[in-house]
């Protein structure tokens, strides 16, 4: 798929899925993971990254290793899992470059950066033109700046407040519409998002979630929901 049919497919998206497997526990990942496709346009696979406390080598090359081949067999998962259906969310990779250059030819459709990941020019000359390249933003300030760099989409936040990354306050749905007017790539508001404030992000139209979406009892009901409250009118 070239990069410009994936760059009208972000721009059409509502709902990114950030795939956690750990956060589906106690049930199967792959089949939390199956009753959401076909609500979900974009799914960035993201295992938790290994405790360096809990590993007995403590060495960091091995942690860095053994998450890279974590990551690997995962995205393989969700791209037979996606591949096999007539609905394909697109699949990207979490930080880990040379895991989304390896599996390019699978499908995968490229890779999601943050601010301290790999270079963005780094990974384009990795990856090629066609691939897609995103990369997490805090402020309004890093928006614009990314409009210099060889992207195609941005995430922004923490929109709302999130105890997953220790932010007791957040940026606001607000800011996240002021963001998307300082771009022309599609920003995707992240951070304490659920059922009960998706709806204030109506105006942006997108949304990425993880643990409102993976942790609900009905993973497909969620999905469906936050969707709709994506949805302009809604």
């Amino acid at each position: 798929m070239s990069r410009e049919l994936r760059r009208e497919r972000l721009r059409d998206a509502r709902l990114y899925l950030l795939f956690t497997p750990d956060s589906c526990a106690p049930r199967d990942p792959l089949d939390v993971l199956a009753s959401v496709l076909d609500w979900v346009d974009v799914v960035q696979v993201r295992p938790k990254a290994p405790d360096r406390g809990l590993d007995p080598r403590g060495g960091a090359r091995e942690l860095v290793q053994t998450h890279a081949r974590e990551l690997f067999d995962w995205c393989r998962r969700v791209l037979e899992l996606v591949n096999a259906r007539e609905r394909r969310p697109l699949v990207l990779a979490n930080d880990r470059v040379d895991v989304a250059r390896s599996l390019l030819d699978a499908g995968l459709a490229g890779v999601h950066l943050g601010q301290e990941d790999c270079p963005v020019d780094l990974a384009r000359s990795v990856l090629g033109d066609d691939a897609l390249i995103g990369r997490s933003t805090h402020s309004h300030a890093q928006v614009v700046e990314a409009g210099e760099l060889a992207l195609d989409y941005l995430g922004f936040g923490p929109v709302f407040a999130t105890a997953t990354k220790g932010y007791a306050r957040g940026l606001g749905a607000e800011a996240a519409w002021i963001a998307q007017q300082a771009t022309p790539l599609p920003i995707f508001p992240i951070g304490g998002i659920g059922l009960s404030n998706a709806v204030e992000l109506a105006e942006v139209g997108r949304a990425a979630v993880s643990s409102a979406i993976l942790g609900a009892e009905d993973a497909a009901r969620a999905a469906r929901e936050l969707r709709q409250m994506l949805e302009p009118g809604d």
